[in-house]
């Protein structure tokens, strides 16, 4: 049984959708109790998910520059850096929930991805 079930277009779609979730839900959230870098930082790395998905290569991106592992690999570090950030960056409460939430949705996004179309 192959549990890698998201394509890469899939994948596409999830980035997209998730660069603006990260853009939006800060605001919709009230996220910056403990920090505003809380709001910023997701609102950063909104940008950066529509900059690496455009430049992806797959079905949905326009450039086709980073080869669809090396995207899933950005996505590994944007995981690991999310789960990080609470404690680097003196996150508490909504704004420390809010990115360990996220970080493991990219950590189960990256581990059920299937790197072949």
């Amino acid at each position: 049984m192959n549990l890698r079930f998201i394509t890469p277009t899939l994948h596409g779609v999830a980035d997209y959708t998730a660069g603006l979730g990260l853009l939006v839900a800060p605001f919709l959230l009230g996220l910056g109790e403990s920090s505003s870098m809380a709001v910023w930082f997701s609102v950063a790395t909104g940008l950066a998910v529509f900059a690496a998905s455009l430049l992806t290569d797959y079905k949905l991106s326009i450039f086709k520059v980073i080869p669809f592992e090396g995207h899933l690999a950005i996505d590994l570090l944007v995981a690991v850096t999310f789960m990080i950030a609470p404690f680097a960056f003196g996150f508490e409460g909504i704004d420390a929930i809010y990115y360990w939430f996220n970080a493991t949705v990219v950590f189960l996004v990256v581990a059920l991805s299937a790197s072949d179309n």
